[in-house]
């Protein structure tokens, strides 16, 4: 059976395993002690594949990165890391070359193209550790991984996972997500994302198969869900919005063979998700969560009636809202979510600030980790998100939250994107204004689209301004980038 399937070549699991195995090999006889920390700066291919699951197999600890970052934020993430060594994809050289020269401590650089100076050759590595390594398992409570957080609220933290509760989050996913020894998932995201962690772990820890994509066309992932019988995949919001798109636009496409979708990342609105149900057989599973460790799940079967919500957590893991002063809140009432459970992570790495702040302890003492996000549980248990605590708009001494009125907003026909903001006021102190993308150019009336919003929102939430921009800014999880949007217009006032 197939593991790893990426364009023309493709792994069966005894190749896989001889994969990872040589490049932990390759590793361990460049002198890599156990808990090395090995960054990762590379594109969807098999090398990465290579690399992550020889890294976890070797013992070491994986930093992959997002390669959309500046070659200054890479430098700081791996500095912070220590890496050992760094692993650069051919095509990613040239910035790769840069950002070794930056580090503090030079690491051992490694290259899947051919050799360079004191760069060695993926191949090379692999092949000259042949015998040379022996199966060494790590502990429970060894470090596997360390991934950055996207950064839509601040500078990235490094966010580490031990064996054991990877291991746990794994297994609770694919029993959530529906995964199985004959799933064949279809990874579009980049491989250092931790929404692609979800596909890879989901699917091989049930004996599945992953297809990689180098990077996501809706086109073409239509082309490979029909080629390769794509049963599972994982995707933010707006990757099924243009696979909707394309769906709509190809009469033939063909997608009987998918079995459960995942969306997460960023909040997937209800007119897509039923959008999604229209054009999908299998529907959509929207999943709520945090790289550090809380996660809740809508199931298909529980949509109708709940489309706004993101579901229950998954078995083991329990939530609580808590208010300002740190008391837990009755269901119904919105307030700061909180997780704790097998799969949340032992801590930030080298930020014990970090871990600090995002802890809420209870009145019995127990250890909960802080979201930053608002919400409430209902009467059965389903959770609704309200919006992220640092997102909200405190106008004229009442508190706004973005995420209601982009609902609105994006329900209007000419509206392909939105994102509220909180801009300033001389009379509010804080008043929400709506950027929107158009779906066909000058398609919006500004002044009319404001009129139509006003009327179906709130008093308290009513929008001062429409701005029409070209792109919103997105991280490659789909999260708008808001930070961003409130620096870019912090010098607008209004009245």
């Amino acid at each position: 059976d197939l593991a790893v399937i990426c364009d023309t070549e493709c792994w069966n699991w005894s190749q896989f395993v001889g994969e990872a195995t040589a490049f932990a090999a390759g590793a361990r006889g460049r002198g890599l002690k156990k808990q090395a920390r090995i960054g990762l700066f590379m594109s969807n291919d098999l090398h990465m594949v290579r690399a992550i699951y020889g890294a976890i197999l070797g013992g070491y600890t994986v930093v992959p990165l997002n390669t959309s970052v500046t070659n200054a934020a890479a430098v700081a993430m791996l500095d912070d890391a220590s890496v050992s060594m760094l692993v650069v994809s051919d095509d990613l050289m040239g910035r790769g070359e840069q950002i070794a020269r930056e580090l503090t401590q030079t690491p051992q650089c490694v290259t899947t193209g051919d050799a360079r100076g004191a760069w060695v050759a993926m191949d090379e590595l692999c092949s000259a550790g042949s015998g040379l390594f022996q199966l060494d398992s790590p502990t429970a409570d060894s470090i596997v991984n360390i991934i950055y957080s996207s950064g839509t609220t601040g500078l990235p933290k490094g966010i580490a996972h031990d064996h054991q509760s990877r291991r746990d989050w794994a297994y609770d996913l694919a029993n959530a997500l529906r995964y199985h020894g004959k799933a064949r998932t279809l990874c579009t995201i980049g491989l250092y994302s931790n929404i692609s962690w979800v596909a890879m772990l989901a699917t091989l820890i049930s004996g599945g198969c992953i297809v990689v994509d180098r990077s996501f066309d809706a086109k073409r992932s239509l082309d490979l869900i029909r080629e390769h019988r794509i049963t599972h995949t994982a995707m933010v919001p707006i990757q099924f919005q243009r696979l909707c798109d394309a769906i709509d636009a190809d009469p033939s496409a063909d997608v009987s063979s998918l079995q459960a979708l995942m969306s997460c990342g960023s909040p997937l609105r209800e007119t897509l998700k039923r959008r999604i149900f229209d054009l999908i057989p299998c529907g959509v599973i929207e999943l709520y969560g945090l790289t550090e460790g809380i996660i809740t799940t809508l199931d298909v079967e529980d949509a109708e009636g709940r489309w706004s919500s993101v579901g229950r957590p998954l078995l083991g893991t329990d939530i609580c809202i808590v208010d300002e002063q740190g008391d837990q809140l009755p269901r119904g009432e919105a307030g700061e979510i909180c997780s704790r459970g097998r799969i949340a992570m032992p801590g930030y790495w080298n930020r014990e600030d970090a871990n600090q702040e995002a802890t809420y302890i209870d009145s019995d003492g127990f250890l909960w980790l802080r979201s930053g996000d608002i919400g409430y549980v209902d009467d059965q248990g389903y959770l609704y998100i309200v919006d992220r605590k640092k997102d909200m708009i405190l106008s004229g001494g009442q508190n706004v939250y973005p995420q209601d009125l982009e609902a609105v907003i994006a329900t209007h026909p000419d509206v392909f994107d939105c994102a509220v903001i909180g801009m300033a006021s001389e009379r509010w102190g804080e008043t929400p204004v709506a950027l929107v993308c158009e779906k066909t150019p000058k398609s919006i009336a500004t002044d009319e689209l404001l009129r139509w919003a006003n009327n179906q929102l709130g008093k308290q939430q009513r929008l001062t301004d429409v701005i029409v921009v070209a792109e919103l800014p997105r991280n490659p999880n789909g999260k708008i980038l808001k930070r961003e949007l409130r620096e870019a217009f912090k010098e607008r006032r209004y009245g």
